[in-house]
Order: structure tokens, then sequence, then C-alpha cells
């Protein structure tokens, strides 16, 4: 699990794992970009085989130790530079494009993994909702851009959105809120001039302060995955955006 704190993010996750059992029953998966391999084992309830991928070696040991099913495996990958071949049904890719140096070329290895006719289902946040700066994320996207982005390069493309019931829009407006006073106490932004390293740990500290400030106001009951759904519906209010691509 991801803590008490950060039940809002781990839901959000995995709400999008939920939506594609359906979509991998039956079919040869690959989870490009599975970190430790927690939502990755579910998959095995409903696919043929599970291929979980990751390039941080420590993450891909860990889900290896932790995780044993006849149909799952796991290896290091680094999906940015490694030949991509068609040797997969399905790619899930979850809230890993705004990490990503080149987006376009990562789209395009991502396509070189699925055999012909196969799916790839990509989330990525929203640009529309983000409302604090995450060290971490080199960019993020509209749906228009995220769309222009994956249409020359697949067959069809489908835009989805994840999207909050009132809990976790009240939870949202609070998380905001905090964030704006704790910006405040840094008109200059130099906070951007400390080194990296420094930058993560600090943003990982005031994202554990910015979600107890925002349970206050949501009761202790923790926000869950039946607190969102994907699907249609006004893209500038999802959190996450959803593309479902053919190849």
């Amino acid at each position: 699990g991801w803590g008490k704190d950060f039940d809002y993010d781990e839901a959000r996750h995995l709400v999008a794992y939920r939506y594609a059992h359906e979509l991998v029953r039956g079919k040869d998966v690959m989870d490009a970009g599975c970190g430790e391999g927690f939502a990755t084992q579910t998959l095995t309830e409903t696919a043929r085989s599970v291929v979980g991928v990751d390039y941080h070696a420590e993450a891909v040991a860990t889900a290896s130790r932790k995780w044993s099913h006849p149909k799952l495996s796991f290896r290091v990958v680094d999906l940015a530079a490694a030949v991509a071949d068609d040797t997969f049904d399905l790619v899930l890719n979850f809230q890993v494009l705004e990490h990503v140096t080149d987006d376009a070329a990562f789209v395009r290895r991502l396509h070189g993994w699925l055999r012909p006719g196969g799916t790839l289902m990509l989330t990525t946040p929203n640009v529309v909702q983000s409302f604090s700066e995450n060290p971490c994320h080199l960019r993020e996207y509209h749906a228009a851009e995220l769309e222009a982005l994956l249409r020359p390069v697949f067959s069809e493309v489908k835009l989805l959105g994840v999207f909050g019931n009132d809990r976790v829009c009240e939870f949202d407006r609070n998380r905001r809120r905090a964030v704006e006073r704790i910006l405040k106490l840094d008109p200059l932004g130099l906070r951007r001039l400390l080194p990296e390293r420094l930058l993560h740990v600090a943003f990982a500290r005031l994202g554990q302060l910015v979600r107890r400030l925002a349970h206050r106001h949501v009761g202790e009951t923790p926000l869950c995955i039946e607190d969102f759904r994907i699907g249609e519906g006004d893209l500038a209010e999802a959190v996450d955006l959803v593309a479902i691509c053919r190849r």
C-alpha cells in the first residue's frame, strides 16, 4: 500500500487497473512501468500472461520476490531505449508519459511492442486539473495535446477520463487550498533553486502534509477505488486522461 495519507493517490492509480481487467482477458499483456508489481499481479486473474517491466532494477527485484504466479514475470527494461518487438496483445502504460523526455519516440516504441491489431491503454495526469508543481513531471498534457501525440502513431485513439465523485472533488478542493497556502510562503519561487534531490524530498514531505490537511475536511473514511470511475465525460474535469489506442 501507499500509506494512509496517500489513499487518494492509490485509489486513483488502481482504478486504471480495475478498468484494464476486462481489456486484458485472455491476452498476453505487458505492464510498462510496473513499479513493485502490486497492481500488475492482479491482472493474472483475467490475462493469459503478464510481463511487468520497469527500468528500476530494485523495483523489479522487489516485484519478483513478492509476487509469484505461473502467468507472471518481471523484467528490467528501459522503455525509452529498448528495441521493441511485437510480442503483446495489450500494453498498459500508467502514469509514465509525464516523466518521459522524448514523448513522440516513446509512444512509437510502445506501439512497437504490440502485435498487429493490439491495444495500448495509457494514463497520464490532466494538466487542467493539476495545481501543484511536481518536480518529477517533465510535462503534463491537455486532452487535445495527448490526442495529437497519439493519432499519428495509432490507427484508432479513444480518449476517456478518470473522474472522482463528490468526496474526491471535496478532497481536491481542500488539497488545492493547502497547496496555495504553502506556495504563498515562497512568493519568489526560491524552491526552484534547490538541488534536484532536495527538491524531491521536500516535495514528498509537503505532499504528505497537504494530504493530511485535506483529509481533515472529508472525514476519517479513506478514499477508495469506488470513489473513482473511468469513462466518457467533460475531459476538462478529469483528474487523469485515459487513451485506448489500437495499432
